[in-house]
């Protein structure tokens, strides 16, 4: 109660320029305004995405100085005018997409890419006045947002539209998973892909992504999971999530779909490209079954090349789509997912390789740069 309606001053891990190791700074957060809740983020992580932001890979998604970070879990510190269905002391998700539940998305079943609030990397202020929340302590500075979350940062302001109410019983340390990596993954297998119990499935990309998607599809009951990584380190995790056969696209003569073919005699019944590599979803296309296949795109691809696919291509029965965020409506449908995992359909323990203090944030993006993290969680 003594700091809501006040600025708050504490730390952020600020981006000054692409590239630029994150600098620790004391920075000021404005209180939340209308239908805006401001968290106090108690542990965070870091994905491709804000991996991607930090080395500027986009052109235009450059603005700096920037706190980056959309991966995170926290308690509600104070709610601006209007929010009703949260209040300070809450558990909480920061999801870097809304779901406003009036807009003609919202209202549509298999559609979360909520018209308002859609993920948008270039979005850096926010919604209601166009203006930042975050200044430099020293000079009073603008800092800009990033992906609607921003949670880098002890303290962030996010629209209600994209904070989710959460049980309180679940492991705050283990939730921030589930505001992104997770949920991504999981959610593509089981919401966009709708995976079958006996399905056959290839997954290209063994990060904290593609062992999602191995875990949804392990849950599911697939008969056959295929993992696909230039990386043997990461194998052994995959075995936890339930892959059963590997490939090394860099050993061998054949090329990656070939295997997968010679494997599962004519092709898997979904595969996943988490790779963010156009050769890759290449690859992960061919895989499929020419006559039930389903790609589902997962990666981030920071490169101006188009879909590899001839038109002719998707007259063989194979198809592909993409997924945003696992497919889930986050105020509507996270909920219940959280639930799952706390009954443990999920393994959520699978995917915390490091737990780091805050300060060690750069380690932790190095980590994740060098393949040699899943997730690195932050504690603030």
């Amino acid at each position: 109660m003594e700091t809501q309606g006040k600025v708050i001053t504490c730390r952020a891990a600020v981006a000054w320029g692409a590239g630029e190791a994150l600098v620790m700074e004391d920075v000021k957060v404005d209180p939340p305004q209308r239908l805006e809740v401001r968290l106090r983020i108690l542990f965070t992580s870091i994905c491709h995405t804000d991996l991607s932001a930090w080395k500027g890979e986009n052109e235009a998604q450059q603005a700096y100085p920037r706190i980056l970070g959309h991966e995170a879990a926290g308690i509600v510190e104070s709610v601006g005018e209007g929010v009703e269905d949260m209040k300070a002391g809450d558990h909480v998700l920061p999801i870097f997409t809304g779901e406003c539940g009036e807009c003609r998305v919202c209202n549509r079943d298999g559609a979360n890419l909520c018209e308002r609030f859609r993920v948008d990397p270039m979005k850096k202020v926010m919604l209601s006045d166009g203006k930042t929340r975050f200044f430099t302590s020293k000079d009073n500075k603008p800092i800009f947002h990033f992906l609607n979350t921003s949670t880098f940062s002890e303290y962030t302001v996010i629209d209600s539209a994209c904070v989710v109410k959460v049980d309180p019983l679940f492991p705050l340390e283990k939730m921030s998973l589930l505001s992104c990596g997770v949920s991504t993954g999981v959610g593509a297998a089981w919401n966009v892909a709708d995976i079958r119990p006996g399905s056959t499935i290839a997954v290209f990309g063994l990060g904290a992504v593609g062992l999602a998607v191995a875990e949804g599809a392990r849950a599911r009951g697939a008969s056959k999971i295929i993992g696909i990584d230039v990386n043997p380190d990461k194998f052994p995790l995959g075995r936890e999530a339930g892959i059963s056969e590997f490939i090394n696209p860099k050993e061998g003569d054949k090329a990656v779909h070939e295997r997968v073919m010679e494997i599962t005699e004519g092709g898997v019944e979904y595969s996943f490209e988490c790779a963010g590599s156009i050769e890759a979803l290449r690859e992960a296309f061919l895989s499929t079954n020419s006559g039930v296949g389903v790609t589902v795109l997962l990666g981030v691809h920071s490169s101006p090349q188009l879909l590899p696919i001839h038109p002719m291509e998707l007259f063989q029965g194979r198809s592909i789509t993409a997924s945003v965020f696992g497919g889930f409506k986050p105020k509507t449908q996270l909920p219940f997912f959280i639930t799952q995992c706390l009954q443990g359909q999920i393994n959520l323990d699978l995917f915390i390789s490091h737990d780091l203090p805050f300060h060690d944030i750069n380690k932790a993006m190095q980590l994740l740069h060098q393949g040699k993290a899943l997730r690195c969680l932050l504690r603030l």
